[in-house]
């Protein structure tokens, strides 16, 4: 093998591990845990097949959001997605939410997205290769439905 042939394939394996590392990053030590005392918009979903469920809470301060609270429970694919998720959510107004969660959904379902609508997911983008395996997009898509729960409220 070729010197040229291998650098792609080392350059691919080193993304890939770091996309791992950081979903489990983010699965054992999720971010915005901590619960809002006066929430301006609140919503939790359970999925009861598997038993994954997300809690959102929201705070507003001139229309955008001031501080956020994202608990998950359930598998790693779900707290990583609601970690990232969190992550991505302050300073944002209900349209700029709604358009990222519409964006995340999009790569959940195989969408191939533009280089800078992957950066806008932050560390979410990490999460593009779940779209591979059909039965975990519901888990990595919780925590976004719950923030769709909390806007609509």
């Amino acid at each position: 093998m070729t010197n040229a042939r291998q650098t792609p394939d080392i350059a691919w394996e080193r993304l890939d591990r770091l996309y791992r590392d950081t979903i489990l990053d983010h699965a054992r030590r999720p971010r915005n845990r901590t619960p809002l005392p006066a929430p301006g918009a609140r919503a939790h979903v359970l999925n009861p097949f598997c038993g994954d469920e997300v809690f959102v809470d929201l705070s507003f301060g001139d229309g955008r959001v001031s501080a956020v609270s994202v608990r998950s429970n359930g598998c790693a694919v779900c707290q990583a997605s609601a970690s990232m998720m969190s992550e991505l959510l302050t300073g944002r107004n209900a349209g700029e939410m709604q358009a990222l969660a519409d964006r995340f959904a999009r790569m959940m379902r195989g969408a191939a997205l533009t280089e800078a609508e992957r950066a806008s997911l932050g560390e979410a983008a990490a999460l593009a290769g779940v779209a591979l395996f059909p039965t975990r997009v519901k888990c990595a898509l919780l925590a976004w439905s719950t923030l769709d729960e909390a806007l609509e409220g």
